[in-house]
């Protein structure tokens, strides 16, 4: 009876830890960027972008950093009209990153939002960042690439 009773207590514990596991891993995982209410995002492409066997897996993007976004898969634009007078200029903007993830908030949304408080329309471009190849820290990366003698 005692081995059947802690069995009983033992199925309740193995709930709610792994609960308590399962919550904590959804919770450290950030969920892809979203525009700010009113602008909605519009993929490239309608179906599987035509690089897609080179890129990440669909679905995923993250944000491992506030304002940062990476494994992009699905390139997409998202418009901010201006918020005074328009010009009839427009820009796309292309968020830096240096090859590891794309800066959009800091060299993206916030560049769209200066440049639509001068009346100029902005579009927004998230694109796939390769993070692979010589800019890595691999043979031939960037850490070898900083001088021709190594130093």
């Amino acid at each position: 009876m005692v081995l059947c009773g802690r069995e009983v207590v033992m199925k309740p514990l193995l709930f709610v830890a792994s609960l308590v596991f399962g919550c904590a891993s959804l919770l450290a995982q950030k969920p892809g960027w979203q525009p700010s209410p009113g602008h909605t995002q519009v993929p490239i492409w309608p179906r599987t972008p035509p690089d897609a066997k080179f890129g990440p897996a669909p679905g995923t993007e993250t944000m491992p950093e506030p304002g940062e976004i990476d494994n992009v898969s699905r390139p997409t634009i998202t418009v901010y009209s201006p918020t005074g007078n328009n010009t009839g200029a427009a820009v796309v903007v292309f968020p830096g990153g240096g090859y590891y993830v794309l800066a959009i908030d800091l060299e993206g949304t916030e560049v769209c939002h200066w440049l639509t408080s001068k009346g100029i329309i902005c579009v927004l471009l998230k694109y796939h960042v390769p993070n692979s190849g010589v800019h890595g820290e691999g043979p031939g990366g960037r850490r070898q690439a900083k001088s021709p003698n190594g130093t």
